[in-house]
């Protein structure tokens, strides 16, 4: 298979688009949600998108290979979740590594049948407790959760993920960056620990509002800086905003980079009832715009959007020249 880094130098990738959204769309039941082997547990599971890894692999499978069928390169694991912090909710966390690892199968699997060049990203989301911030406002310096507990989480995440088959390692809508410098350092940890060649990462973070900081109150400029000792693939931004919101800030990410830049935004705003409304049509006007500007050299869609949106996004992106790395010198204080 040619090396990821390969394709990026000669066109812009395609990643997919909402999982959650398509899952909406199967109108599953608390029954389907549990299948024969949770149909027993005690709390309600309905909402658990991840747990389908296990219950309802068809389903996963059948979404990724509509993104696949549509034009996407790049497919995410159905993991936003998958770590024992989150699955808390569910009583579940024991099942946090078997969930990663199921997510990987089901998108290799997905590959397969598509028949066709992708790569799996496995989809490392941004935790439900925050290292930044309090959740107590009388309270501002207590803490819900400690690095370390961070830490071990994403481990225990990242290895079902590799163990799974996942090509790439994706951090994803980052609105603490201390949380995802917990996912980088754990990432190094288990490479350095399992003597494995690491896999490439992609960070993306989620500028929430015009002001053009994360929810932890950073600059654009400062949360790349926080990351790029990484070195990622790729640095982005996905979530919170549509693509004609988001439009300034990838504009700044791609000059500030220096390595790969990606975007995937939401499908607009939401409307009253929090719904997504932006035709797939439009969505991909305005990532073409970005494309022949030199902005991005990886593009999908977040909330909202489906196949038809990643499907135009790829026919109007297809043929632009991506963003060329900039020439970067080191100098040696």
């Amino acid at each position: 298979m040619k090396s990821i880094q390969a394709a990026l130098q000669e066109r812009i990738l395609i990643i997919d688009g909402a999982m959650g959204t398509m899952i909406q769309r199967h109108k599953l039941t608390e029954a389907d949600y549990r299948g024969e082997r949770f149909k027993d547990w005690p709390s309600d599971l309905k909402g658990n998108n991840d747990l389908l890894n296990l219950t309802q692999p068809a389903i996963i499978i059948g979404i990724h290979k509509q993104y696949l069928d549509a034009g996407a390169d790049i497919i995410e694991t159905n993991t936003f979740s998958s770590t024992s912090i989150a699955m808390a909710d569910y009583g579940m966390q024991s099942l946090a590594k078997e969930l990663n690892v199921a997510a990987a199968t089901c998108a290799k699997e997905a590959v397969k049948q598509a028949g066709k060049t992708a790569w799996v990203a496995g989809a490392i989301g941004p935790l439900n407790k925050t290292l930044s911030l309090s959740p107590d406002v009388n309270n501002p310096g207590f803490r819900a959760i400690t690095f370390d507990e961070v830490v071990a989480a994403y481990y225990e995440q990242v290895s079902g993920l590799v163990e799974g088959g996942v090509d790439i390692l994706l951090i994803e809508t980052i609105f603490d960056t201390l949380n995802a410098k917990g996912a980088i350092y754990a990432i190094k940890q288990y490479f350095d620990d399992t003597k494995q060649a690491p896999l490439p990462i992609m960070i993306s973070g989620t500028i929430t509002d015009a002001s053009g900081r994360t929810l932890s109150g950073q600059t654009l400029e400062a949360f790349y800086t926080s990351v790029m000792h990484a070195k990622p693939l790729s640095v982005g931004l996905n979530c919170a905003l549509g693509a004609k919101e988001m439009r300034p800030h990838i504009e700044e990410l791609s000059t500030l980079a220096s390595c790969y830049v990606s975007a995937y935004p939401n499908a607009g705003l939401p409307n009253a009832m929090g719904e997504y409304d932006e035709n797939p049509a439009d969505t991909g006007h305005y990532l073409e715009e970005w494309a022949r500007e030199g902005f991005v050299n990886i593009v999908g869609g977040c909330c909202g959007t489906t196949p038809d949106h990643i499907r135009h996004i790829a026919e109007h992106v297809k043929g632009v020249i991506p963003r060329a790395l900039p020439t970067v010198e080191e100098t040696l204080s």
